[in-house]
């Protein structure tokens, strides 16, 4: 898609747009595509390493290799007694918008809750690929120690959740 180079560095009332640069006012920025991954079941992990989160992944591929990807993910996510799990957005096999580690503060991570509570993770991330060839981004699950979950609050399964994974191709 075109970019608006050749648009008007400002614009005065009354002014008249040519063709081509309506042509790229209107091809500028614009959502190309989306693809949306929908889990509804349980997962759950006592590895120590970040492992993926099964069928929490979406594939897109860029019809630009100018195109942005804004990814946008939420997610239920808890632990069980004393536990803290932390969790990392991946482009392919390279990690994106990693979480901090396992500091006290850290938004990405959780303690077990007698009331089987989750913590709802948000991660807006705009990606510049560079490729037209088909992207995969995912999720993957650590904990510090004990078990991680996600869609079901340290394994009670009568308090399911649902989490969401978003791609939007965006023009440049």
């Amino acid at each position: 898609m075109a970019t608006p180079t050749t648009l008007p560095a400002t614009f005065t009332a009354g002014q008249v747009l040519t063709a081509a640069e309506l042509n790229n006012l209107r091809g500028a920025f614009r959502v190309l595509q989306v693809v949306n991954a929908i889990k509804t079941d349980a997962f759950s992990t006592t590895s120590t390493s970040y492992v993926d989160i099964t069928g929490y992944t979406a594939t897109i591929t860029p019809t630009s290799n100018t195109s942005k990807i804004l990814v946008l993910t939420g997610l239920a996510l808890s632990a069980d007694a004393a536990g803290r799990a932390s969790v990392t957005l991946l482009r392919d096999t390279t990690a994106i918008a990693d979480s901090t580690g396992f500091a006290t503060s850290n938004q990405t991570s959780c303690a077990y809750n007698t009331i089987y509570f989750s913590q709802y993770v948000a991660i807006s991330y705009l990606d510049s690929p560079a490729t037209t060839s088909a992207t995969t981004y995912k999720m993957q699950l650590k904990v510090a120690a004990s078990t991680g979950y996600i869609n079901t609050q340290a394994g009670n399964t009568a308090h399911g959740n649902v989490s969401t994974l978003t791609l939007m191709e965006i023009s440049a």
